[in-house]
């Protein structure tokens, strides 16, 4: 059996048909370029705390070991993606978070505002990448 990762791409525009979605597949091929033999499943939902605890819960269910989301990381009221991971995750992981902003933080001098999260649940990984 393929490893199974997930992929949630968080945005209300793309998820409403406003805007394509471009950074949903552009995570796509960061994955197939590392794990190329990945079973991926992905999902696109906007940026509402019960919509994306959904996601995340279908994607345990469907026992992927691996679950990535893409948006929702920011400052801004909307960016609730942290908050629906804390709401699954039964550890968090701090030192992925500070890493993330670090290495983030010399290329933009704003990551340092983002608000990427690491935990797991079970025997996945759930990472909120910027």
């Amino acid at each position: 059996m393929r490893t199974r990762v997930g992929l949630v791409t968080v945005s209300h525009r793309a998820s409403q048909g406003v805007y394509q979605d471009l950074s949903g597949p552009e995570a796509v091929a960061y994955v197939r370029r590392r794990w190329p033999e990945a079973e991926i499943l992905t999902r696109l939902v906007p940026d509402e705390v019960a919509w994306i605890q959904g996601a995340l819960l279908d994607l345990l269910v469907q026992d992927c070991r691996l679950i990535l989301t893409t948006g929702g990381t920011g400052s801004a009221p909307r960016d609730v993606t942290p908050e629906a991971t804390l709401r699954v995750v039964e550890r968090v992981y701090p030192g992925f978070g500070e890493a993330m902003r670090l290495a983030f933080l010399k290329e933009t001098p704003t990551a340092i505002l983002s608000r990427q999260l690491a935990g797991s649940v079970g025997k996945a990984l759930v990472v909120n990448p910027p």
